[in-house]
């Protein structure tokens, strides 16, 4: 009998990378650029995942829409800024285990590889480029070309470039914002449990692991077989 194709989707920021640094210090930069107070770190890291174009009226709820296209901009230049003088691998380094898992997942026949992020088309790419991820995520959905998460339009999407059914897609991420994704989607989310989000606010997930080393057998548990 043939298997079928499975497709992985991965969040990235808080679930492959931890670039809550740079997160932090580019919205200080950004508050400031505006004259506004910059939230409290938590309610910073509490939006990630969101596109910034809706992640900036929650964090400054009695700005106007000038201001908010404002802290876009600057949160965006600065980043790049700070990206740019440390480097991707620096700046935002991988989870431990992540490397070692996601080549795991590469070398298993059948089995495709993706992304859906919040991150831009120019952001991912500089991630990639700067822990040599090449070639590894057949189908990349990022903030450019999709309404923000939890919308399903990136996982929709990433399900269509693959030729994978939803029972065979799994979406991996550490936020309320993935989970509700993925049910939006019809597939089943894992959560993880290293990222921005609480395990308690990953209501959807189909369960949540606590290290990368718990992946595969998560996945083994979805779709019951030994990947």
């Amino acid at each position: 009998m043939t298997t079928p194709l499975r497709l992985v989707i991965f969040d990235v920021d808080g679930t492959l990378v931890d670039s809550q640094g740079d997160i932090v210090a580019a919205m200080a930069a950004a508050f400031a650029s505006v004259g506004l107070p910059l939230p409290m770190r938590e309610t910073l890291l509490s939006i990630v995942g969101l596109s910034l174009d809706v992640a900036m009226p929650v964090l400054a709820p009695d700005a106007d829409d000038v201001v908010h296209a404002q802290l876009v901009q600057a949160y965006k230049d600065s980043y790049m800024t700070l990206r740019a003088e440390t480097g991707a691998a620096q700046s935002s380094p991988l989870y431990p285990g992540a490397l070692d898992t996601l080549k795991a997942l590469n070398a298993v026949p059948d089995l495709l590889l993706g992304v859906a992020t919040g991150k831009s088309r120019r952001g991912l790419d500089k991630l990639i480029e700067g822990h040599a991820l090449e070639g590894l995520f057949i189908t990349q959905q990022v903030a450019d070309f999709h309404p923000s998460k939890p919308h399903p339009s990136m996982v929709l999407q990433a399900m269509a470039d693959a030729g994978v059914s939803a029972d065979n897609t799994v979406m991996i991420g550490d936020t309320s914002f993935d989970m509700d994704m993925a049910a939006a989607a019809g597939v089943r989310g894992i959560g993880v449990n290293w990222g921005y989000h609480d395990r308690e606010k990953l209501k959807n997930a189909h369960l949540v692991i606590d290290a990368f080393s718990g992946l595969i057998p998560a996945l083994n548990d979805v779709w019951g077989l030994s990947v």
